[in-house]
């Protein structure tokens, strides 16, 4: 009983053991992964073999289709129809008709009786040929499917795929067909490619990390957000992989959760897509655009991991690697198509010759006489041959002869021989064709590269646009949800304190900054209820790398007495570690402490103790006098008297210069990091022009977080409301250019307004602010160009803003203008773009 427990215990252990391997081999090679011969999978190649078997150039039910490939794949229906709908939406191999669903909203398709489907004209064109398929029987013996496609297109980039098999996963995003098709061609001619993804859906991709898709990669991808009004945003596509449904409810729950301020978003989706967001009241629409993309699916990033397999086993590989494999095997697949071909002509021309000799020389007349046997009419015939077997390019077998004497045989007239030598004729330049294009492969492969995108290339543009993406940093986008509260005398702080006194509005992801009366500092993360020490001085959310901001502090040192001064910032700090701000002796302590928010330097009254020694016992203190140092400083003595108090007694003025501002159109972003042009020193109060190649002007503020279009933006500078604006502008109407001369005369802010005529194609050409602007125009091309130098001022009035100018020149296409630089040391000279 023991023997045979542990016989069957071993059996079944080696049935796992095997068994296991089987089936994740199974599952990688048979259904999950694309083989990269053709791209394709084992249910879809065998959706289009049943479909190329039923053929006749009509549509077929779905239902139909379903029920002709079951023949070939050993799996339930679900999965067949499951994979015909994903590859019919993907609206390249497979035309249909009915209602197929909708990636972008994720509606499914109706049932299979009710759609229907036949492959398209560039399906049957790259994917079939049974003269170069490799065949192999089906699961049941019954009939023969292909091993692969003669695929000549590199369907598994245009397509993508995705599937997870035991024990690894694929994932090779879509990429765009008309891109690879020219990739293929610079791969043929020797030259670099880049290759990058494309969705049907559309949207933006960051490519930066793509990593030519393979694992560790990464794309982030956008959808369009535009501000339809101060209180609107209609996101007009979605992110690959993300429907409509999907991108709201993240939205919804964002909301929810305190991370964006809406009052309700709705889907208007037809045939395009467009989601609208209403924002609530007071809430700033560039800070919402920024916290759609850092909390909701209108940002999401994609991770590619291209595996297929190669020779029977998977393989991870990169897009560079697919595409000239694919393009490798097209340029066999016509090698081989050609030779069969050449083969093909020649045998034509052998039986051809054969023909017009056997009718030419009346060797059919053998025919006519009498001989014993078939056999002996049959070598008459052949010995008939004997004289002119040296103009074929092969012996005459008994097949060739059979094949004539089935020929009805009639009365033959010159024309017939003449016909005959023009088929000759006919297929000797066939055949010295193909030897061209055997011998020039490149060349002949290229052509047929160039003949699908011109056939089935248009319509097929990109769709993704690719651009780079600022970092978005979450602290500074979420919405206030959460209120910040402080105990003075206990030493508390958090968002649990509600009976205690308020601070500020504050979200879940700030960091809290708060000083006590001992001179120590700390910045914890908010919560609910944080002990900070007792007797808080001042509690605010804290802004890393803030270098404006400017802490005014008077302190005494326990240890000997002395009272010092010192100016700081905090820029940057290690959360929740406790920072002495004094000498660090026992029993020091805090006697003043202001916060400035623009390097402000006050003037204060110190008040010495009525015991002090010192002659006089109240003084000034000059904070202006002092220079801003770092947290860890101990700055400069005051006094070494005893201080009974230390009084605000004047506001001073900011001690530090202007902030220094940048605009990187890139982004469309002000920053103070140095990138992109330099536009100026600002003070609190400067305000910013901006003006678009659209015609809009708008006044601004320098708050960062703002967004502009940056490729459309053509000057950005600091506003000067008593400087003139020049403009010039396209009048598509009257294919003309007018310019116009104006003063700002609006104050609102953030609001556009539109300056030039309006009508279609009317776009701002140039603008400057310049006092003496010249205009150099350049019209013409080659030996007739001319170039002209116009003194604006000087023949142009100053007009009012709505004005519609006057005629500069007629309309040509080769019309080049600019403004002619100056040199100048002015630092807030207007940049253009």
């Amino acid at each position: 009983m023991k023997d045979n427990f542990l016989e069957n215990e071993s059996g079944i252990q080696g049935q796992y053991k095997t068994w296991f391997l089987d089936y994740a081999s199974y599952v990688i090679l048979e259904r999950a992964v694309p083989a990269i011969e053709d791209g394709l999978k084992p249910v879809q190649r065998r959706i289009l073999h049943a479909m190329k078997e039923m053929d006749d150039g009509r549509f077929n039910k779905v239902a139909n289709i379903i029920g002709q490939s079951m023949q070939y794949h050993p799996h339930g229906d679900a999965s067949i129809g499951d994979a015909l709908v994903n590859m019919g939406q993907k609206d390249l191999l497979i035309e249909t008709q009915g209602n197929w669903g909708d990636v972008r909203t994720g509606d499914d398709a109706a049932a299979a009786r009710y759609i229907e489907a036949r492959l398209s004209k560039f399906a049957l064109e790259v994917a079939f040929n049974p003269k170069t398929t490799e065949w192999q029987l089906s699961y049941d013996g019954r009939k023969n499917e292909p091993v692969t496609l003669p695929m000549k297109f590199p369907l598994l980039l245009a397509q993508g795929a995705e599937g997870i098999a035991v024990g690894l996963s694929t994932k090779i995003l879509p990429h765009n067909f008309c891109e690879l098709i020219e990739a293929s061609i610079k791969y043929l001619r020797g030259k670099k490619f880049e290759l990058y993804p494309d969705f049907q859906t559309a949207g933006m991709i960051d490519v930066t990390n793509y990593n030519d898709g393979k694992r560790g990669g990464k794309v982030r991808v956008r959808a369009h957000i535009e501000e339809l009004d101060k209180k609107t945003l209609i996101i007009k596509d979605v992110p690959y992989g993300v429907t409509t449904a999907q991108l709201m409810d993240s939205i919804v729950k964002a909301n929810d959760q305190g991370k964006i301020k809406i009052k309700k978003v709705t889907d208007n989706t037809a045939a395009d897509v467009e989601v609208q967001v209403d924002l609530a009241p007071g809430i700033s629409p560039d800070i919402t655009i920024d916290a759609l993309y850092a909390f909701t699916d209108c940002e999401v990033s994609i991770s590619p991991n291209a595996c297929v397999i190669v020779d029977h086993k998977p393989r991870f590989v990169g897009v560079y690697e697919l595409l000239r494999t694919a393009t490798d095997n097209t340029k066999e697949l016509l090698r081989r198509e050609l030779e069969i071909k050449l083969a093909e002509l020649q045998e034509k021309w052998h039986y051809t010759s054969l023909e017009k000799i056997f009718f030419e020389e009346k060797i059919y007349k053998e025919l006519e006489k009498r001989h014993e046997t078939w056999e002996k009419v049959l070598e008459a015939i052949d010995k008939a041959f004997t004289p002119f077997k040296k103009q074929l390019r092969r012996d005459i077998t008994r097949e060739d002869i059979v094949k004539l004497t089935e020929k009805p045989v009639r009365r033959i007239y010159k024309l017939d021989i003449d016909e005959l030598n023009d088929q000759i004729k006919g297929i000797n330049a066939d055949i010295k064709q193909v030897k061209f294009d055997l011998d020039n492969l490149v060349d002949f492969s290229v052509a047929y590269y160039e003949n699908l995108l011109k056939k089935y290339g248009k319509g097929r543009e990109r769709k993704t646009e690719i651009k780079l993406f600022e970092a978005i940093q979450a602290k500074q986008v979420a919405i206030a949800n959460a209120k910040l509260y402080v105990n003075r005398v206990e030493g508390f702080i958090g968002t649990g304190l509600k009976k205690d006194e308020f601070i500020a509005d504050c979200s879940n992801l700030d960091d809290i900054i708060a000083f006590t009366k001992g001179g120590k500092m700390k910045v914890v993360k908010a919560a609910d209820k944080v002990f900070i020490g007792k007797d808080i001085l001042h509690v605010a959310v804290f802004q890393k790398n803030d270098e404006r901001t400017t802490y005014n502090m008077i302190y005494l040192d326990g240890k000997s007495g002395v009272s010092y001064a010192k100016r700081f910032n905090v820029t940057g700090i290690t959360r929740d570690k406790e920072y002495d701000l004094t000498k660090g002796s026992e029993k020091s302590k805090v006697h003043y402490f202001s916060v400035n928010p623009n390097g402000e330097a006050e003037t204060v009254k110190i008040i010495l103790s009525p015991n002090a020694s010192a002659r006089n016992k109240e003084f000034d203190f000059y904070f202006e006098e002092m220079e801003i140092k770092g947290r860890g400083s101990l700055g400069n003595q005051v006094t070494k008297y005893p201080v009974k108090n230390v009084k605000f007694k004047e506001a001073g003025r900011s001690t530090l210069s202007g902030r220094k501002l940048w605009f990187d159109n890139t982004f469309g972003r002000l920053n103070t990091e140095e990138k992109g042009k330099y536009i100026g020193s600002f003070e609190s109060e400067d305000r910013l022009l901006v003006v678009y190649n659209t015609g809009n002007y708008e006044i601004s503020d320098t708050e960062l977080t703002q967004r502009f279009d940056g490729d459309k933006v053509l000057l950005i500078e600091k506003f000067n409301p008593e400087k003139i604006v020049t403009a010039v502008y396209l009048d598509k109407e009257k294919l003309q250019y007018n310019i116009k001369r104006f003063k700002i005369e609006t104050t609102t802010l953030r609001n556009k307004f539109f300056f030039i005529k309006e009508g279609e194609g009317n776009v701002l050409e140039a603008v400057t602010t310049d006092e003496e602007p010249i205009l150099v125009m350049q019209s013409g091309r080659g030996a007739q160009v001319r170039k002209a130098k116009i003194k604006v001022n000087k023949v142009v009035e100053v007009m009012g803003w709505k004005a519609v100018g006057a005629k500069l020149a007629d309309y040509s296409k080769s019309t080049e203008m600019e403004w002619e630089k100056k040199k100048t040391d002015d630092n807030n000279q207007p940049e253009l773009f």
